[in-house]
């Protein structure tokens, strides 16, 4: 208990940190931001922001500054709500830190500590708390890579909150919305799938945003498909190896010739358990991230959808104002700032999604290598192994009882 109400990990004690998203943007050593230490208290994670930066809008050229998940959000909305950043894909907010998981099935472990051994209750607990520590480890590294996405950007680098947000030394301590903000976002929202609607009808003037539209709504569907298909893959992965953990037990009670059978098990589900969490790391993990992506490049083509129906709009107003002969130096000028509001989310949204698409092709190809190789490299481990254990159990099994067909059981 004492190890999930405070867990903290640190640079120096992870020195091979694997990252779960490959997002390598931050080239520019102008501005580096990475997060090297984090605490958590009970439902509280405390990150440790270490920024070290040439760039003369910054006091100093190296420095840390604490934050809390709430200071994340609040600085994702405030781009977000940010007129000049309407044009660009705004990288998506982390996921607030969930890790009711680990501790239900470590509640659940102290309830159960009567009916197991010394030996068996250690092990599981000590499995429980590396999964804890894993779950812990990509919280931090996805609120890690929101701020380099934010870094790497030419215009999101120089907004003014995310300076506050690295330079401000004490706690932001930001307020959390109170019951009326959040029915207000919720009726945003709701008013929001009600224009996604109603801007549906408008007829797209420019054929590579078309093509847009219709590609990420595809993408979009089948990245989600292809998430809860990987999920369900490592899921199965590891509860399979945990049922066959369970049962080499009643090999080593009833037939003494197989205890080296409990040990091999064993080493298999340790195995088994480290090719799960490499495939959850490099690919159910990247599917989860893309999906929220894909979602902020939507946002981008729906804000640009806003603009073009504004736009034809104005133009309705001003042919009603020119009929009336009334008001019409005010709706021309409506007018036109409704074209320069378009063409200017045109311009940066055709950058920013053919930038997108660039940068999603490096990743997916980046992180499946890198899985393929690490796949690769647990299959020698295991062939290795097992040659290893049948010649060791053919000699034992023959030796013992002069039965090699003993070796059905195992």
């Amino acid at each position: 208990k004492d190890f999930l109400n405070m867990t903290s990990i640190s640079e120096d004690s992870d020195k091979e940190k694997v990252r779960s998203v490959s997002v390598d943007l931050n080239n520019d050593a102008s501005l580096v931001i990475d997060i090297p230490d984090a605490l958590c208290e009970r439902d509280k994670v405390k990150f440790t922001i270490h920024i070290k930066t040439t760039l003369s809008s910054f006091q100093k050229s190296e420095f840390s500054v604490p934050r809390q998940h709430e200071d994340f959000i609040w600085l994702h909305d405030t781009i977000v709500e940010t007129e000049e950043y309407a044009g660009l894909i705004i990288p998506p907010a982390p996921p607030k830190p969930d890790f009711e998981g680990p501790r239900e099935k470590m509640h659940k472990l102290g309830e159960g500590e009567s009916s197991m051994t010394k030996e068996e209750y250690a092990k599981m607990k000590q499995e429980l708390e590396a999964e804890y520590l894993a779950v812990f480890k990509k919280t931090v590294q996805v609120h890690e890579v929101f701020l380099q996405r934010l870094s790497s950007h030419p215009m999101f680098r120089k907004d003014r909150n995310f300076q506050i947000f690295l330079e401000y030394d004490q706690d932001l301590t930001v307020r959390r919305k109170n019951a009326k903000e959040m029915f207000g976002g919720f009726f945003k929202n709701m008013v929001k799938s009600a224009d996604e609607v109603l801007i549906s009808g408008v007829k797209e003037v420019d054929e590579f945003f078309e093509q847009e539209k219709i590609f990420l709504l595809d993408y979009s569907s089948k990245i989600k498909d292809a998430t809860a298909k990987a999920e369900k893959m490592t899921r199965s992965h590891k509860i399979f190896w945990l049922f066959v953990n369970a049962k080499r037990h009643s090999y080593s009670q009833n037939k003494m010739h197989l205890e080296k059978c409990a040990e091999v098990f064993e080493k298999l589900r340790k195995l088994e358990d480290r090719v799960a969490s490499d495939q959850e790391l490099k690919l159910t993990e990247l599917l989860r991230y893309y999906t929220r992506d894909i979602q902020a490049a939507k946002d981008l083509l729906y804000r640009r959808a806003r603009a073009l129906a504004d736009y034809e709009n104005s133009n309705k107003t001003l042919d009603k104002a020119r009929l009336k002969g009334k008001d019409i130096a005010q709706a021309e000028e409506n007018q036109k700032q409704c074209l320069r509001k378009f063409d200017k989310l045109s311009e940066s949204g055709k950058k920013e999604l053919t930038s997108f698409k660039a940068r999603r092709v490096v990743a997916f190809r980046k992180n499946l290598i890198e899985m393929t190789e690490l796949e690769i490299k647990h299959a020698k481990v295991r062939r290795l192994k097992c040659c290893v254990y049948h010649d060791m159990f053919t000699q034992q099994c023959s030796g013992s009882h002069g039965k090699p067909g003993n070796m059905r059981e195992f």
